[in-house]
This record gives structure tokens, sequence and C-alpha cells, in this order.
């Protein structure tokens, strides 16, 4: 079957290392490659994934335009491999937050990602509202979803910016609930406008459970991903073959509901 990668953090060479750690660091868990495109490229090598949705996360405002210039670039060099996301920070005005986006639709990249979690901002917050009007219906949002530690990006708030902005397409990362996936599936299921991707979550629970998750919210709208570098895109892959789907099941979240979900 084909592999299609829909959650990858790339950074480039020269800080990827440092990056890379950083995030281990935030989840405390250990980081299984050091962020660079080329082990990306390898790691997906070895484990026959043929593309790859990536993208890097600004932490502060001005990382912002440097970080989607280098995502350009490396869609650019990667001969069809990269789908690209650009990023966002809630500092921005919306003067600049508008901008931005129409800057990276003449790139040609294909949504945003955002991080609440460590962008220090709640999904639902009125000047992240307010970033949404300024987006909306014209590039899907991938969000990190979810940690107990925090209060950013619980699956309510996530539920309460979809139901305002019911045609803009958004991305709930980790089953929509990174840490507390029980209570986000039962939050989310049903929400018209909202996918999901089930990256960094399949080794922390059974995989009867993983496919409870996916009938609840739907198998046309599950994602595979395996938030590169912190997890080997094969030992991913054995963990979702121990699910038990159908082929068709399985075609759908490794590439058809991805590649329908960006046209």
């Amino acid at each position: 079957m084909r592999i299609f990668d829909s959650h990858v953090h790339i950074y480039p060479d020269k800080i990827a290392a440092k990056a890379s750690a950083n995030v281990g660091k935030f989840y405390n868990v250990d980081m299984n490659f050091d962020g660079t495109v080329g082990a990306l490229l390898k790691n997906c090598a070895e484990a026959g994934v043929e593309k790859c949705l990536v993208h890097s996360v600004a932490t502060t405002h001005d990382q912002v335009q440097k970080i989607n210039d280098f995502i350009k670039s490396s869609v650019d060099a990667s001969d069809g491999a990269f789908v690209g996301f650009c990023t966002l920070h809630p500092s921005m005005t919306c003067d600049e937050i508008a901008a931005e986006v129409d800057r990276v639709i003449s790139m040609g990249l294909h949504g945003i990602k955002l991080h609440p979690d460590c962008q220090k901002f709640a999904i639902d917050d009125p000047h992240a509202m307010e970033m949404y009007e300024i987006i909306d219906g014209r590039l899907p949002i991938l969000f990190h979803t979810g940690d107990y530690r925090y209060d950013f990006s619980n699956a309510e708030r996530l539920r309460a910016a979809a139901r305002r902005f019911p045609r803009q397409k958004m991305i709930g990362a980790h089953f929509g609930g990174y840490s507390d996936w029980d209570h986000a599936v039962k939050v989310l299921a049903g929400l018209e406008n909202v996918w999901y991707d089930e990256s960094s979550s399949l080794a922390f629970f059974p995989p009867e459970t993983a496919r409870d998750y996916i009938m609840r919210l739907g198998e046309d709208r599950i994602f595979f991903g395996t938030d590169y570098p912190m997890w080997s895109a094969k030992e991913e892959l054995e963990r979702f073959d121990r699910i038990d789907l159908t082929d068709a099941q399985r075609e759908k979240i490794l590439w058809n509901n991805i590649t329908e979900f960006l046209k």
C-alpha cells in the first residue's frame, strides 16, 4: 500500500539536532532522529513512506517567514516527496497574518501548522478566532491538540473553534487529544469539518483502543502520521498493522484520506 506520513517536523541542518532535543525535553520523550531532512528521507526509504506532510512551529514572531521559506525550499528540493504547511505566530497582528497567508499561498504551501502548547495560546482565544477569520476556508489548519499539563489545546477548545468556523477544515493531531485520548474522542466525534492524525498515540494504548477511536471519529477522517523526529516510521507502521482493519480501511488511513483532504 502507498504510505503518506501526514505529520512530520523538519528543521535546517545547522539547528536540527538542538531543535529536536528541545522537543524531546518538552515532552520528556527520547527522540529517534535529529530532525534533518536527510534523516527523514532515510527513515522514509526504510519504511516505504512515499510522501510526507512537512512543517515546523514558530516559537517567536520573527521566526515565521524564515521557517516558511525553509519549508518552501525543502518542498521544492524534495522532487514531489513533500507537501508543505506554513506556520504563523499568535503575536502577529491581523494585518501581518493576512499578508503572510497571502504570501504562503502564492508560494504553494498547502496549510498551516499551529502548536498552542508551545506557542502559548488557547485554540479558542479571541485573537486566535480573529486569525481563523482571516484564514477561513483558504487553508486547512493542523493543530497540536491535547496535553494534560496545559489548557491551551484541549478538545473543548478545538470544538469551539470548529463550530465557530464550520467551513474551515481543521486537523486535530494525535487523535484530537494527546494524553487524554478517550475524552477527546467523546468531545470531538461528529464534527464535520475536523479530521485527525494518529501520530504520537499508538505507542500508548492497545490496538483495540486505536480501532475504537478510528471507528468513533470516522475511518474517512483519520490520517497516518509519525511525528518525526519523535518516532520511527517503521515502528509506527508495525503498530498500525496490529489494528484490526480491512485492507480498504488501511488504504484510506495510509493514503486516500490525506490525499483527498489536500486535493
